[in-house]
């Protein structure tokens, strides 16, 4: 084998920028998620910076959680019903809208805090909206092969601006203000409605024109109950992130274990860093995926990957007084392993439920999807919150990669059609 075509079966399989729908939406992702990362950053220290009250602060985790589940759920049924490329229209322009708004309201000098809660809400429900037709309409686009590789390049591009956006936001805030930083992200939007314009007509199939109801909603759940290895997509993703995400303890870690100042420092940003860091390295040498046949077989040994990472970096917490500095390094690494290992499995999942689905069921899936990768984490904020306040940041972090293991080697047990699951089955399916 040449070094070439070594390469190629190791990096990101890019076969799918050949198609020029495909392309245009990544690209279009690219330029977006620059801003969508600026308002990100953006909103929480403006809703700091006008009330002085971290309480406010996190009432974003309510305003943003609760219309994500409910028009996520919601917005995959409508998917399922109504032409995919109008609804992607749609809610493009109204998170184009919503981003104006926000410009708007920090150019004019606006200090209502409920104001921008309630932009931010609309923000959420027109994303929850849009992230699950995104998704649904792969299948449309490209063949099934490589619809694993498609889901690595946008996670990947998702996970760079993850880690880049909060740095730029953090230079841009004292100098510009939030206003040119919400003005960003509503220019950058347009280069998505652009890409979803060019996109062909894609009413789902067997669909009704009629607007759906909670029934639609229901019946996404009633056909999981008879597709046991899709509902087990679900389940090994929450088991993943409710035992093993320790985010909530990050700033307690840094300032305590590894010795940075109460408010910030180098570590709190290395620690928030370093998974999506992982995920993007997992992304890149993420050419093996492609050729993954036994895909609930590989999710799952990603999964105890994420797991084993994340126990590292509890043992590397629990030994940071004997040398912080050498442990501090030692976590960062157990934690881009845990994030690599969480990129290849998101990518797998995401193709799985694309591929097996019927079509006509796919935007409920992904709404499900993405309520269920937007909530897991929030879920483990309060579970490692509640737990490190009484065994210790270290105990929980640890015990909660063990538990990741442990649920994840139960699921393996007890769903063996999870285990067998494979692609070319899929497929054909």
């Amino acid at each position: 084998m040449s070094l070439s075509s070594a390469l190629r079966s190791v990096v990101a399989d890019t076969r799918p920028l050949k198609n020029p729908h495909f392309r245009r939406l990544w690209i279009a992702q690219i330029i977006t998620m620059i801003g969508a990362q600026l308002t990100v950053v953006a909103v929480p220290a403006q809703i700091y910076a006008d009330t002085g009250s971290s309480a406010y602060v996190g009432l974003t985790g309510v305003f943003g959680l609760v219309p994500l589940i409910i028009f996520g759920l919601y917005g995959g049924a409508l998917a399922d019903h109504l032409d995919r490329r109008l609804l992607l229209a749609v809610s493009t322009t109204g998170l184009i809208a919503t981003s104006a708004l926000f410009w708007l309201q920090a150019a004019a000098g606006s200090t209502n805090v409920w104001l921008l809660l309630v932009l931010f809400a609309v923000q959420q429900a027109f994303f929850a909206i849009n992230q699950p037709t995104r998704s649904a309409i792969l299948p449309k686009l490209l063949p099934i092969p490589l619809l694993p590789a498609a889901n690595s390049l946008f996670f990947t591009v998702f996970q760079a601006g993850a880690i880049g956006g909060p740095l730029v936001a953090g230079a841009l805030i004292p100098i510009t203000g939030y206003a040119w930083l919400y003005l960003i992200d509503t220019v950058t939007l347009f280069a998505t409605l652009y890409a979803v314009v060019m996109l062909p007509t894609m009413p789902p199939d067997g669909s009704s024109p009629k607007a759906p109801g909670l029934r639609s909603v229901w019946e996404g759940f009633a056909y999981l109950r008879h597709q046991p290895a899709l509902l087990m997509s679900f389940v090994v993703d929450l088991i993943a992130m409710v035992f093993g995400m320790p985010r909530a303890l990050f700033p307690e870690i840094a300032h305590i274990s590894f010795h940075g100042p109460e408010n910030g420092g180098i570590a709190f940003a290395l620690l928030f860093a370093a998974i999506p860091a992982g995920s993007v390295l997992g992304g890149v040498f993420s050419g093996w995926i492609s050729r993954v046949d036994r895909q609930g077989f590989v999710v799952l040994w990603c999964i105890v990957v994420w797991g084993l990472g994340i126990t590292g970096f509890g043992l590397s917490v629990t030994l940071a007084g004997h040398a912080a500095t050498l442990m501090l390094i030692l976590g960062l690494i157990f934690m881009m392993i845990a994030g690599a290992g969480d990129v290849a499995s998101a990518a797998i999942r995401s193709s799985m439920l694309q591929s097996a689905a019927d079509d006509n069921v796919r935007g409920r899936l992904q709404g499900v999807f993405t309520v269920v990768v937007a909530g897991g984490p929030r879920i483990a904020d309060v579970v490692h919150g509640g737990a490190a306040a009484v065994v210790g940041t270290a105990a929980a972090t640890t015990g909660g990669g063990v538990l990741t293991i442990v649920g994840i080697a139960l699921c393996a047990v007890l769903v063996p059609s999870f285990v067998a699951f494979r692609a070319k089955t899929a497929s054909t399916a």
